[in-house]
């Protein structure tokens, strides 16, 4: 039989045990989450999938690095859901691929922004945070008021229905035309405004 004298001694032992061991508990705690109604189905009728404008802006969050200073997960606290709102549950993110939930809050949380301040309260902000936030140190994105490329958005809704989303035929060909004319910075802001509106109205 194996002793932890001989294991710890055996560096390629133990790296193998300590795979196994964190292989087995990872599957015993993630694989039941695929079976869980509560995590695979959207919480109400409310969470619909990411119109084209939305996605686009989603995709800006994710590529100018947003999730680096803002979680978008609102912890079950009194501290945390008295700030912020309703805490976060898994069926308001079943359309989202990657999840943007995290922990880092150099910025405030943002899951349910949405709402709470007006289309040009975010373009100013974004723009240039100071204007709005004098003591903020977040960078301004001033480069985002510049036209939005909408070439590729066809194929990233068929990429994500491939994945569960449930779009239509008729809203992917649709798309490109609900871009047309807009600039990155409505995109973002759509998705800003968005973000939490679902399980706000049913609180």
């Amino acid at each position: 039989m194996l002793t932890h004298d001989k294991i710890e001694r055996n560096v390629g032992l133990l790296i193998v045990l300590t795979i196994l061991t964190i292989s087995v508990a990872g599957l015993l705690e993630i694989v039941p989450l695929f079976f869980q109604k509560s995590t695979t189905s959207p919480i109400n009728a409310l969470i619909k999938p990411y119109p084209p404008l939305q996605l686009s802006g989603r995709d800006i969050y994710i590529r100018e690095g947003c999730y680096n200073c803002h979680s978008q997960m609102i912890r079950p606290f009194r501290a945390e859901t008295e700030r912020y709102g309703h805490y976060s549950v898994a069926g308001e993110f079943v359309y989202d691929h990657p999840f943007q939930w995290g922990s880092k809050r150099t910025g405030p949380d943002l899951a349910r922004v949405g709402g709470r301040y007006s289309d040009v309260w975010h373009r100013t902000h974004l723009l240039n945070p100071r204007d709005v936030v004098p003591e903020s140190n977040m960078p301004a994105y001033s480069w985002l008021d510049r036209p939005l490329t909408a070439g590729d958005i066809k194929a990233k809704m068929l990429a994500l229905r491939n994945v569960g989303v449930p779009y239509t035929d008729s809203e992917i060909a649709a798309a490109p035309a609900e871009l047309q004319g807009k600039s990155e910075l409505d995109a973002l802001v759509a998705y800003l405004q968005g973000m939490g509106t679902a399980i706000k109205q049913v609180r």
